[in-house]
């Protein structure tokens, strides 16, 4: 039998340029709600996975999250609103940093 070693990779953290730049009132509510809502989504497709597994199993932990980024929208939409007003643009620098966890 042969045996083949595993080769330990050293991970570094890791950044990705989701969004950069100015935008008009428009173009941040599409992209802002874009991602917000599609992290909503991914949490309620988890909670309705655990729900499946057991009809019994809480789910207090995603229930909150989903919670708090519909807040969060609803403070993301005041925003926009009041560049619109002002008649300004916004700037957004939206990175997300990914390392390995132990």
């Amino acid at each position: 039998m042969e045996t083949t070693e595993l080769i330990k990779v050293k991970t570094e953290a890791k950044t990705i340029q989701l969004v950069k730049g100015k935008f008009t009132p428009s173009e941040a509510s599409d992209v802002i709600t874009s991602l917000i809502d599609e992290k909503i989504n991914f949490h309620k497709i988890q909670r309705l996975k655990i729900w499946e597994g057991s009809h019994r199993s809480e789910t207090n932990l995603l229930d909150g999250r989903i919670d708090e980024l519909q807040k969060e929208k609803r403070i993301w939409k005041g925003i926009i609103s009041d560049a619109r007003k002002q008649g300004k643009n916004l700037k957004i620098n939206g990175v997300l940093s990914i390392s390995l966890e132990d």
